[in-house]
């Protein structure tokens, strides 16, 4: 097996490259990292960030099944005949 296979095959498959993917893959964890703090401080004062967590998730879902369906429809669009979609 090659060994940089490990590292482009996932990217690959969200059609994208390694450090696009790493790119990605950084701005969703950072953000995710933002909103647990936000629920922590949530935790110790219940009247501050009040929905920063939910609000996060919610848009980290969409924007992720986003990308996941414009991977698939890229795929299908490659695998199908020209002219027929």
């Amino acid at each position: 097996m090659d060994p940089l296979r490990a590292f482009t095959e996932h990217p690959a498959s969200v059609g994208e490259s390694y450090f696009s993917h790493l790119l990605q893959a950084t701005r969703f964890g950072l953000r995710m990292i933002g909103a647990g703090l936000a629920c922590l401080l949530h935790g110790l004062f219940p009247f501050l960030c009040v929905t920063r967590g939910s609000d996060a998730m919610s848009a980290l879902h969409a924007e992720m099944a986003a990308r996941r369906a414009k991977a698939v429809r890229d795929c299908a669009a490659v695998r199908s005949p020209a002219g027929i979609r």
